[in-house]
């Protein structure tokens, strides 16, 4: 069974209330556009026929006109060669094809209603079904977004990343070891003697004032 049990009931329909009071909203603004677009269909194909079927009377008021100027032009001849008779019995059947012919232009009138009715039938169901894919899209962009978020979260909070950050704790704990080897290393080496320290400055002195003359040398070289 449909969401809607006719035209009208989609037309006076709130899209909005009936979202809001279903359990999964994406599937039922699925089924509101599948019910309208199917509407939209049946209306237009009704519309259709009613067009086809003023089409089919008018061509059928234009023979019955015929119909009655030959049945005048009948009486005339009938009333030319003193047959009275044949004239109104001519005037009848001229009276009853302009009856019919009375007749279909008010069927006509009645199919013009009709028409004009479906036509705003069919422009209120285009604007529902416009809200209704409107309302799709949000649906989908909110559920998207729902689900954007939720994997973020999954992210953050997984155990991914809970891993990822043991791993980054075992590599820091295995610096600090390496550190603290290196550290240990310096621990009980002998102190320097006050003479050794001095004797590394002479050394020093002896080297910079190498260093000097060889400069001076080369410099003497270029010049």
């Amino acid at each position: 069974m449909g969401i809607f049990s006719r035209t009208r009931d989609i037309i006076a329909a709130n899209v909005t209330d009936l979202l809001d009071r279903a359990e999964d909203p994406a599937k039922m603004v699925r089924m509101i556009i599948l019910e309208m677009e199917e509407t939209l269909v049946e209306v237009r194909a009704s519309a259709a026929r009613t067009i086809a079927d003023q089409k089919e009377m008018r061509r059928h008021i234009v023979k019955l006109d015929k119909l009655q100027e030959s049945w005048t032009e009948k009486a005339e001849l009938a009333l030319s060669k003193d047959r009275e008779d044949l004239a109104k019995a001519a005037l009848v059947e001229k009276q009853k094809a302009g009856d019919m012919a009375g007749q279909l232009n008010a069927e006509i009138a009645v199919l013009d209603d009709a028409l004009r009715a479906a036509e705003e039938d069919i422009s209120k169901l285009q604007a529902k079904l416009r809200e209704a894919r409107a309302r799709q899209n949000s649906i989908v962009a909110r559920l998207e977004s729902a689900h954007n978020r939720a994997k973020v979260r999954e992210a953050y909070a997984g155990q991914k990343v809970e891993e990822a950050f043991s791993r980054f704790d075992l590599l820091e704990r295995r610096v600090d070891m390496a550190e603290g080897r290196a550290d240990a290393l310096q621990l009980g080496a002998p102190q320097k003697t006050l003479e050794e320290e001095i004797a590394e400055l002479r050394s020093s002195e002896k080297v910079e004032a190498e260093l000097a003359a060889l400069k001076a040398k080369a410099a003497g070289q270029e010049g």
